[in-house]
């Protein structure tokens, strides 16, 4: 506890994550998805449940991951040679033929490491690539754990835990599964709203040796006012930006990140999906009940729409992020 205190005393409010910036009320993700391993109902199978060719959603990773045929598992890594911190991590080995497999780093949301995640993580591996997904708040919680942390513990950690952190544990645990036997020396990042930021900077920053791209879902670089071409100018590896165009914060920023980084002449893709939210692609299309507020209601009509609209960006956004990943780590 006393290494939080001095952590939350010494960050300054411009250290936040990107997708907790403007979060006055209610946190935006509360309003699009179900957290962390929050027990939901079952439900009728959608559209997409029996598709293994996609990630689960939030009500159908738990089924998913129980009938993975992939060998999955928790370890513990320090944070450099001879570290007392160390960090946890959910490992997912693909079942292949290759002699050597790239490494793809899942980074998790504001929830912290969520069976979601997990899911996302068997995804990855089921299309050819050991994927390793940190718990990047292992440091502030004072211990790795394989515990699920509440959302409000994990979004109190979120707001706090450094880029500079952030990046040595994505450098941690790629080091790491690069040193497998099994393993080819290069790695790709994807995240996930914190994650997504998280991705931009580990691509700004350049990584470690065999960094080969990354993929930001709905995150958007964190740079100081009027900093972001000179953060941009630092990219050496492509990257992507695939978010919902509900998601209206992102997608103010999107045309500013997609002409700066053409100016820069960098390996950019933005696309916003017309109708889908912050976090399609954990909603896709699992049912929910129409919001009511004091400000707006929707009707039934209004939530299938969404639904739908998630779906297709999942069905779009998902096999570009397995092209992107194995055109820059060399996977036929």
């Amino acid at each position: 506890m006393s290494k939080l205190r001095i952590l939350a005393g010494s960050i300054a409010i411009a250290s936040l994550a990107a997708c907790q910036r403007q979060q006055p009320a209610a946190d935006e993700h509360m309003a699009h998805m179900s957290p962390g391993d929050v027990a939901l109902p079952a439900v009728a199978p959608s559209n997409q449940q029996g598709d293994l060719s996609l990630p689960p959603s939030a009500r159908t990773v738990a089924a998913r991951l129980a009938a993975s045929p992939r060998h999955g598992e928790w370890v513990t890594v320090a944070y450099e040679p001879g570290s007392k911190d160390s960090l946890i991590a959910w490992v997912v080995y693909p079942k292949t033929s290759n002699a050597k497999t790239p490494v793809v780093v899942v980074v998790h949301e504001i929830f912290g490491l969520s069976t979601w995640v997990r899911g996302v993580a068997d995804q990855v591996a089921a299309e050819g690539f050991i994927a390793v997904a940190p718990d990047l708040l292992s440091k502030l919680r004072g211990k790795p754990s394989a515990d699920s942390l509440s959302t409000d513990s994990a979004g109190k950690l979120s707001r706090i835990a450094s880029i500079a952190d952030r990046n040595q544990g994505i450098a941690a645990v790629a080091k790491w599964a690069m040193s497998q036997p099994s393993a080819a020396p290069r790695y790709a990042v994807i995240g996930y709203c914190w994650g997504g930021t998280t991705t931009w900077m580990e691509t700004i920053n350049g990584g470690t040796n065999g960094y080969s791209g990354g993929v930001a879902f709905y995150g958007v670089p964190q740079t100081a006012q009027g900093a972001m071409r000179d953060s941009l100018a630092k990219i050496k590896t492509p990257i992507m930006l695939l978010s919902g165009s509900k998601d209206a914060r992102i997608g103010a920023a999107m045309p500013a990140i997609d002409s700066t980084m053409k100016a820069l002449n960098k390996w950019y893709y933005g696309k916003n999906y017309d109708g889908a939210i912050h976090g399609f692609l954990r909603a896709q299309d699992d049912p929910r009940a129409p919001r009511q507020s004091a400000n707006a209601s929707e009707t039934q009509a209004d939530v299938d729409a969404e639904r739908a609209a998630n779906l297709a960006a999942t069905k779009d956004a998902w096999p570009r992020t397995v092209e992107f990943l194995k055109k820059n780590l060399g996977v036929k």
